[in-house]
């Protein structure tokens, strides 16, 4: 029985992710989407927001510029190779000649 178990949960887990599925396509389209769509939520309850002081006022214009400005989903910054701050190979040391 577990032997059937896990060929049935391996080959459902292959179907799902089985190789030459272009996932990122429709991934980076949802993600547009959904910050499209949550900016102008956010907007909109800003704009509902009454205000009688110069705080207020300020916190409004920041918050509107900061969903003016462009925002993707990219690749993050960690993906990049990270270059060598060593020499590889190390040299070695002057003590052991």
């Amino acid at each position: 029985m577990f032997l059937l178990r896990s060929a049935f949960w391996l080959i459902l887990a292959f179907l799902v992710m089985r190789p030459g599925v272009d996932v990122t396509g429709a991934a980076a389209s949802i993600s547009e989407d959904a910050m499209a769509r949550g900016s102008q939520f956010v907007a909109a309850q800003i704009s509902g927001i009454e205000c009688q002081d110069i705080q207020c006022l300020g916190g409004k214009a920041i918050a509107a510029a900061a969903l003016r400005s462009p925002q993707s989903a990219s690749t993050p910054m960690h993906a990049l190779p990270a270059e060598h701050a060593v020499p590889m190979p190390r040299p070695r040391p002057s003590r052991a000649g």
